[in-house]
């Protein structure tokens, strides 16, 4: 039988209780479920669309910047993860081990792949013989595993979907700017097609990731002002080279060890993206990462011809290239307005006797509420238009959200003040000694962020111990 009505389940309020709202919008939009073994979850279908468009997205941009994608095993010889110090350090507490195959014990254990540098340099290491064999610009679209201690859906899994690029370049200059173009990509992506502003910048040494000389990073402002590390760009210079003896015969005819980059996103960015943009009612989605930008609702779809006119505005939009859906189920008008506000859906077209009779229609944006007349011929050019005028507006409140936020500290008892009141960015000078930044740490209670790529180049004071110095540094909480 029918359902009459459905009452969608009441969530969580964001500022009552922000963790328990991320919660209740993961599993009540139908993102995400759990599984019997804690850490690892499944993604639903609405969930995975989201990332599919994220992975044809980024992996069109990537393709166009020159970039394969290869496949590399998920295992890892131990003794293979053993040949970068620095590397093998920083992930060991995170590892999942093979220690069995079959019935026979193993005599070198096998990593779960946390991270696929040291397999990358393997392969290199094999095919890297001339300067002619280079740049490699690959990419791998996989899943990882690190055995976090705690989870939350999105953000820490003990599995994760992403994409990992490592690249090698016969000079430091090829290999900088392939790291700052990758990292220029991430930002425009974030910024263009998930509504999230970013803060381009450099992680300190104690943050950068082991292995690597520099990290870079883009850095989001979630709703309750925390801090969200959204992507990173790496660049190695030559030390996994030298571990794993890759050398090329350069132009000069000597032998020359490349310089690598490494750089990635995940499934975290579907976390931030509920978390910069949903409300109370549920998800928001950015039109152009939304698996159903335009969903045609009926009403009285009992009444001769709604449904056929309500399928004809299904059929012109997607023809004009938006992803729409026609919800014709037998469920309440209200109902379906519930369900698809919850899910996100940037507009809900609707169609009934009186719009067809005035040759119109009714569609009402997700982001704001708000409700229009629109003429059935100016359908296709109206959604569009509506579209991109949703994207600007979750990225205009997304901003000025980061920008309400953001402030000035000169000593670590105004941070402290702010990161355990409302919470924001911090931004102050920085001396560029550790004792200063785990001082912060230990006394504010907030870590490091970055230093952002644009530095206001004014002197000031460093927050812990006073000595002057020119440094921008934004520190806060983070996921």
């Amino acid at each position: 039988m029918a359902q009459d009505k459905r009452q969608v389940d009441a969530i969580t309020a964001r500022d009552a209780d922000f963790a328990q709202w991320y919660t209740d919008v993961c599993k009540k939009a139908e993102l995400i479920d759990y599984t019997s073994v804690k850490g690892m979850f499944i993604y639903r279908p609405y969930g995975y669309a989201i990332w599919e468009n994220i992975q044809a997205e980024l992996d069109r941009r990537f393709k166009e910047a020159g970039h394969e994608n290869v496949y590399l095993p998920v295992l890892i010889p131990e003794s293979l993860l053993q040949k970068e110090k620095d590397h093998v350090e920083g992930f060991a507490p995170e590892c999942a081990w093979i220690t069995m195959g079959g019935n026979e014990k193993l005599e070198d254990r096998l990593c779960v792949r946390p991270t696929s540098e040291t397999l990358f340099c393997e392969h290199y290491a094999n095919i890297i013989h001339s300067w002619r064999d280079l740049p490699k610009l690959y990419n791998q679209w996989c899943s990882v595993l690190r055995w976090e201690k705690t989870s939350r859906p999105f953000l820490r899994h003990r599995e994760f979907l992403w994409q990992e690029g490592h690249t090698m370049h016969a000079t430091e200059e090829e290999a900088r700017e392939e790291t700052m173009r990758m990292l220029n990509i991430y930002a425009d992506f974030m910024e263009n097609f998930l509504a999230m502003p970013v803060i381009r910048g450099r992680k300190t040494d104690k943050e950068k990731f082991k292995g690597a000389e520099e990290t870079y990073t883009v850095e989001c402002m979630m709703h309750d002002r925390k801090a969200l590390q959204a992507g990173t760009s790496h660049y190695f210079g030559d030390g996994f080279a030298r571990a794993f003896e890759i050398t090329y015969t350069g132009k000069d005819n000597q032998l020359h060890h490349p310089h690598q980059t490494s750089w990635g996103v995940s499934t975290r960015m579907i976390g931030g993206i509920i978390m910069t943009h949903g409300d109370d009612n549920g998800l928001v989605l950015p039109p152009r990462v939304a698996p159903i930008q335009a969903v045609v609702l009926p009403i009285a779809q009992h009444k001769p011809g709604v449904l056929d006119a309500a399928a004809a505005l299904r059929d012109r939009l997607k023809t004009a290239g938006i992803r729409a859906r026609m919800d014709d189920s037998d469920n309440t008008p209200g109902w379906k307005f519930a369900e698809y506000e919850m899910k996100g859906v940037p507009l809900r077209v609707e169609i009934g006797p009186k719009d067809m009779e005035k040759e119109q229609c009714v569609i009402a944006r997700r982001d704001t509420g708000e409700k229009v007349f629109v003429p059935l011929a100016r359908l296709e050019e109206t959604v569009k238009e509506l579209l991109d005028a949703v994207h600007d507006n979750m990225y205009a409140q997304a901003l000025k959200n980061r920008e309400d936020n953001t402030f000035d500290i000169r000593t670590p008892e105004e941070a402290r003040a702010i990161a355990g009141g409302k919470g924001g960015f911090l931004r102050s000078k920085w001396c560029g000694s550790l004792e200063c930044e785990l001082a912060m740490k230990e006394q504010a209670g907030v870590s490091s962020r970055c230093m952002p790529l644009q530095q206001s180049g004014q002197e000031g004071v460093c927050p812990v111990c006073g000595k002057k110095c020119a440094t921008d540094i934004y520190w806060g909480v983070a996921y």
